[in-house]
């Protein structure tokens, strides 16, 4: 079973290839934000010490933590936010492990694909096989962002001001999917870097 990551920047289309890879291949997805909102939840390994660090206040009336007060209390403290991702990183990452492992002992999947937009930053090239960029050209994500999210320019400018420069992704990406077109030429791409492995057409 090989492992593969897969990022880019926010509007690039990682939702599109996965849902591909997912239709057309014998693999497994995970989405790090996913996993990471598993986590957060009430028993799981991240609940109580974001609940000790931030406070009862970001819990819900059935005592789970809300997102959306949650990201409220950490808005505009850069030291907070810091203290929050060295909690859900690791243990995202830890978990992610935890998976490899499983799948690579049931061997049962030709590929297991990880979702994350950190991916580079959170080092998660020390995990996997390789490292796919999800490749659109900057007007097209803004373009995207605007009509399928609904985001203000100023919105997306902040988005994007925060995301790693392209150059890094194609320091550490092997393979680079590009997705400004259309998606059957992203799905050529796709089966170009499969190749190996037939396409389980549906």
């Amino acid at each position: 079973m090989k492992v593969i990551g897969i990022t880019g920047g926010v509007g690039a289309g990682k939702s599109e290839v996965l849902a591909y890879l997912s239709r057309h291949y014998n693999c497994r997805v995970i989405m790090a934000d996913k996993v990471a909102h598993q986590l957060e939840e009430p028993g799981e390994r991240c609940f109580e010490p974001l609940k000790a660090l931030l406070g009862i206040q970001i819990l819900n009336p059935e005592g789970r933590i809300d997102r959306q007060k949650m990201a409220a209390r950490i808005f505009g403290d850069v030291e907070l936010l810091g203290k929050v991702n060295a909690i859900v990183h690791p243990a995202v990452k830890a978990y992610l492990l935890e998976q490899i492992a499983l799948e690579k002992e049931a061997n049962k999947f030709d590929f297991l694909f990880i979702e994350a937009a950190l991916l580079i930053e959170d080092g998660y090239t020390e995990i996997v096989d390789e490292l796919w960029y999800i490749h659109a050209d900057t007007d097209v994500r803004r373009q995207r962002l605007r009509k399928t999210r609904g985001y203000s320019d100023e919105k997306i400018d902040s988005i994007l001001r925060g995301q790693l420069p392209e150059e890094a992704f194609y320091e550490h990406c092997g393979v680079v999917i590009e997705n400004s077109g259309t998606l059957a030429g992203v799905y050529q791409q796709i089966e170009k870097e499969l190749g190996e492995y037939q396409c389980q057409k549906q």
